[in-house]
């Protein structure tokens, strides 16, 4: 393989996109899951370069006016972003997967236009709804606002590549699979 893709998962809160990416990685051993960076603080048990790599908001910063990033995006008051040279690492070892949300596929879709963005959607409103609940860990606030929110993230699947509905883990794995052997013909 010369050079690995860059392919960008997207999909609502809720609509299993690290379970099928785990599914994925455990079929093929040349992709790999490009971790974010952030400015918050980590969460107890997360690891730094294995869930995020934690920095401070001044090296952020300093790090987008570098142009040090493919994508980032800043909500909840932290900054969430993709190393470029993490990703081009990557590509120089296999496929490079990106959990991103659409504002930053559409940097990335700026920054890397050859890069294949897939957007992994619920099999109806009422299951998100459903999967969000039973997580058990989300306040009635804040799956209203996952839910707007989903309603936004899917009207912006109409410019991604490929739309894959996830109503099985397995097969949307084996679907995304089937996409990037397609690929690398």
């Amino acid at each position: 393989m010369s050079k690995g893709k860059l392919i960008v998962i997207s999909g609502a809160s809720g609509v299993g996109k690290g379970t099928v990416l785990g599914l994925m990685m455990q079929k093929r051993n040349d992709l790999f899951f490009s971790v974010s960076a952030t400015t918050r603080d980590p969460r107890p048990g997360e690891v730094d370069g294995v869930h995020y790599f934690f920095i401070s908001k001044e090296c952020f910063e300093e790090m987008i006016a570098n142009e040090e990033f493919l994508e980032y995006d800043a909500h909840a008051a932290n900054y969430y972003g993709t190393l470029r040279g993490q990703a081009e690492a990557m590509q120089k070892k296999g496929h490079c997967l990106l959990d991103i949300e659409p504002k930053g596929a559409a940097q990335v879709r700026k920054a890397a236009p050859d890069a294949t963005l897939i957007f992994i959607m619920p099999p109806s409103m009422e299951e998100l709804e459903r999967r969000l609940r039973g997580r058990g860990d989300t306040s009635e606030e804040q799956i209203a606002m996952r839910m707007e929110r989903a309603a936004w993230e899917m009207e912006q699947r109409s410019w991604y590549d490929y739309v894959v509905v996830n109503d099985d883990a397995q097969a949307c794995a084996d679907e995304i699979l089937n996409i990037i052997s397609n690929l690398e013909d």
